[in-house]
């Protein structure tokens, strides 16, 4: 029998020839991750084990990213902490301050990730580099620690959904909106613990930020890991950085997999996930005129260039709708100063939207737009729980960035061609 992509990688850095589905390995990890958040704890165990190093200062890798600017003291005291030990450890890639974007938008543009590559990070969307056909998965912060410390992790190697998307995509259709349509369908534990592979025609003709989208709400479904074969539109993109595959592997003919789901992308169409999860998902010609008291595009789902463009194309020359709030978040530096070039930030300031510097803040429900009791908000973030961007009784509903502008304009969960 054949093995999957993520099998693949897995048994090469377990040094094994094959691995199946299951097995527990011992896998060698090319990078490991934390943020303002769960590096804290990590660096608790780090103490409690009695570590002296790190396995590699340049594979470990913090990002200051979900309460910075600092909004309070507890997050202040977490950040400088991180500091210290990194200046103590010799740790390379600190992300901080003007330096800091969201996590998983910021490695992949700094080229930290390449193609074949294991990565864990603790943050659960670390699955979002799955787009470069690395493996990469969230982990606990104590899970994190002994990666920092060894240089290794053990991994139960996934079983395998195969999803080959075919035909061509709709006007306005993302990535965004075909997770939110597998997670319809499958449920949010319909891939529990398995890799999430993507192939096919339709998939060879998305972008790479729609492929980040994409892998980065994996863990939506319940999986491991999201990831898609290595392609030239993969290539380009790290090159572009200044690096190279560390290997590229693509799936046996004969690999085995748990499901195989075909899916016609034409028929994919605008998907909004309703309040108060991301399986209750509807088409947004169904949701007629729900007010949204708050729109956020951004976060590291959907803060990238090609989702700012997608925005400030239905936002030039409109305003926001006078009861609702839009927020936008470029999701790194790069990001920022690109959209500001092209003129996408002037457009935003125009249409009355509030642009904030990267940051994870209303994702989360941390700072940067938190939503009252009885509010609601459309986001392009990934996660819409009961009380995920502030008050228990607010709500969210998740979609990609033409329905979110297209609702800030009109103040109401909207298609764009009603604001057209």
């Amino acid at each position: 029998m054949g093995m999957t992509i993520t099998e693949k990688i897995l048994a090469s850095h377990a040094g094994k020839d094959v691995v199946e589905s299951g097995e527990i390995i011992d896998a060698r990890l090319d990078l490991t991750l934390a943020n303002d958040i769960t590096a804290p704890l990590s660096l608790e165990e780090f103490d409690k084990v009695g570590a002296k190093k790190v396995f590699d200062p340049e594979k470990v890798v913090f990002v200051l990213d979900h309460f910075t600017p600092n909004k309070d003291i507890p997050s202040a005291e977490n950040c400088k902490r991180i500091r210290e030990f990194s200046r103590k450890y010799g740790i390379t890639h600190v992300y901080d301050g003007g330096a800091c974007g969201i996590e998983h938008a910021l490695l992949p543009e700094e080229g930290l990730v390449v193609p074949g590559d294991v990565v864990i990070g603790a943050d659960s969307h670390t699955c979002t580099y799955g787009a470069l056909g690395a493996f990469s998965t969230g982990v606990g912060s104590t899970d994190l620690t002994y990666g920092m410390v060894t240089g290794r992790n053990w991994f139960k190697v996934p079983e395998s959904i195969k999803f080959h998307c075919y035909g061509t995509w709709q006007q306005w259709v993302t990535g965004k909106d075909l997770i939110l349509a597998i997670i319809g369908m499958i449920g949010v534990d319909g891939a529990l613990y398995a890799s999430m592979e993507y192939t096919g025609e339709a998939i060879s003709a998305l972008s790479m930020d729609s492929r980040f989208a994409i892998a980065n709400m994996a863990i939506e479904a319940g999986a491991k890991n999201g990831i898609f074969t290595v392609d030239e539109k993969t290539l380009a993109y790290v090159k572009d950085r200044g690096q190279k595959p560390h290997a590229v592997f693509e799936s046996d003919g004969n690999a085995k997999y748990r499901e195989v789901f075909e899916i016609d992308a034409g028929k994919i169409g605008l998907k909004v996930a309703c309040p108060s999860l991301p399986s209750n998902v509807k088409d947004v010609e169904e949701l007629g005129d729900t007010h949204v008291d708050q729109v956020v595009i951004g976060s590291c789902t959907n803060g990238r260039l090609e989702d700012l463009a997608m925005a400030a194309e239905i936002l030039k020359g409109r305003t926001v709708a006078p009861d609702t709030r839009c927020i936008v978040i470029p999701a790194t530096p790069k990001i920022y100063l690109e959209a500001m070039r092209r003129g996408y930030l002037e457009t935003f300031v125009e249409a009355r939207c509030i642009v904030s510097p990267p940051t994870c803040g209303p994702c989360l429900g941390g700072h940067m737009g938190i939503l009252a009791k009885g509010e609601k908000a459309i986001a392009t973030t990934n996660r819409n729980f009961v009380g995920r961007m502030g008050h228990p009784e607010s709500e969210v509903y998740l979609a990609g960035p033409a329905v979110a502008a297209a609702s800030a304009v009109k103040g109401s969960i909207s298609h764009p061609l009603e604001v057209a």
